[in-house]
């Protein structure tokens, strides 16, 4: 059975400190094969494993720069029941 789509977001203002110390808190939690995201509304559980995708992208635009980075991996559907074969 596929699991349905859970999504969680959280944007907000913090300084250079908070932003560092949430990133700290994100490659523990990679390291130790679970992260946690949650707030008031909502909460999200993630298990990463196996090899993972990066994608790092920066701009500038006038005033405005950007940094956003990403990390992505597939999960593998894992079943409780047992499959038969047969061959006719």
């Amino acid at each position: 059975m596929r699991k349905g789509k859970n999504s969680f977001r959280h944007e907000s203002l913090q300084d250079s400190k908070s932003i560092r110390d949430i990133l700290h808190s994100i490659t523990k939690a990679i390291g130790k094969g679970k992260l946690v995201f949650s707030d008031e509304d909502d909460r999200i559980v993630m298990e990463p494993e196996g090899l993972l995708n990066l994608k790092i992208t920066a701009s500038q635009e006038e005033s405005r720069q950007r940094v956003n980075i990403r990390i992505s991996w597939q999960t593998e559907e894992k079943s409780n029941r047992k499959s038969t074969l047969s061959v006719g």
